[in-house]
């Protein structure tokens, strides 16, 4: 029997799918790029912003704009950066899935890379104003140039501070990230310990160091908040319930409000003395509070390192 039914319109094939890979020398670009390509990205490294329409056309007209692509920017295309954040703009517009990260990391960190490395910053000769000889730029200042020439981009980006990740850790947050982008706003929920810094890459911070701390308890020392015997204790304490309860409905309540920004992540980072107890219990428990409403992620910056 043929069926009468009239066809509807064609379906409008997939929108392409670029990651945007961005950020500060030494930040860790290339193991964020090579994690893209072992997830199934075409990843393609510093294209100057001036060729990326022609690259995404040629690219959709050979794959019919099923294949995802990863691209890594970065200050060495500097003269070029101006025209990249209108050119998001107008390929969202046109349909094309933009995710731009910024991978950023504290001047400490990045001073202490480039020593181990002996690599030089790609800003660190420049030419003298007066006779055009290539003079050197002290490595702080070259780092710090380039947080202004960035600053823009960074604005609009999903940030991920990576001064305290393996390149393990780099590697599967962002596979994590990528792989929940799409369906609205993600949460990411991130432990810390305060002792080793707060993340650059956190929209709130919330200091859990005034509850009771389960490290002067000798038998829940060497655990974790994820272990059963953490969870049970802070669950008993009434300021840890308050405060949880409290944070939880700050967040639900301008939760709307993050996703009708066109926001496509928002980082909230929980930091206790050590980064073990209080902390992972905490954004375990938010993590498993928001899921039913938003995508969230759990990360563990302290304790994903001991792993």
């Amino acid at each position: 029997m043929n069926d009468t039914t009239p066809a509807g319109p064609p379906a409008e094939p997939p929108a392409h799918q670029l990651v945007l890979v961005t950020g500060i020398s030494g930040s860790g670009k290339s193991v964020a790029l090579h994690a893209l390509e072992d997830s199934g990205y075409f990843c393609v490294d510093n294209l100057p912003p001036e060729l990326l329409r022609d690259f995404l056309r040629l690219e959709r007209a050979r794959s019919s704009g099923l294949r995802r692509v990863a691209i890594a920017v970065d200050v060495r295309s500097a003269g070029s950066l101006p025209h990249l954040l209108p050119l998001i703009a107008q390929l969202r517009g046109e349909g094309v899935s933009v995710q731009p990260f910024f991978l950023d990391a504290s001047t400490d960190a990045l001073v202490r890379r480039f020593s181990e490395t002996r690599r030089p910053h790609p800003l660190s000769r420049h030419p003298h104003p007066g006779n055009g000889e290539q003079t050197e730029r002290a490595l702080i200042e070259a780092i710090e140039l380039e947080r202004e020439l960035l600053a823009d981009l960074r604005a609009v980006s999903t940030v991920v501070d990576t001064s305290q990740l393996r390149p393990a850790q780099l590697r599967l947050w962002l596979r994590q990230t990528v792989a929940a982008a799409g369906g609205g706003l993600t949460l990411v929920f991130e432990s810390f310990a305060f002792k080793h810094g707060v993340p650059l890459d956190a929209d709130y911070v919330f200091d859990l160091r005034v509850l009771p701390n389960p490290h002067y308890i000798r038998e829940l020392r060497p655990l974790n908040g994820r272990d059963a015997e953490v969870a049970a204790y802070l669950e008993a304490q009434p300021e840890v319930r308050e405060m949880l309860s409290q944070i939880e409905t700050f967040l639900a309540r301008w939760l709307d409000a993050f996703a009708h920004d066109q926001r496509s992540y928002l980082t909230v980072a929980l930091g206790c003395t050590g980064g073990q107890h209080r902390s992972v219990y905490a954004a375990e428990w938010l993590a498993t509070r928001f899921r039913p409403r938003a995508t969230s992620l759990v990360r563990h910056r302290e304790q994903d390192a001991r792993e």
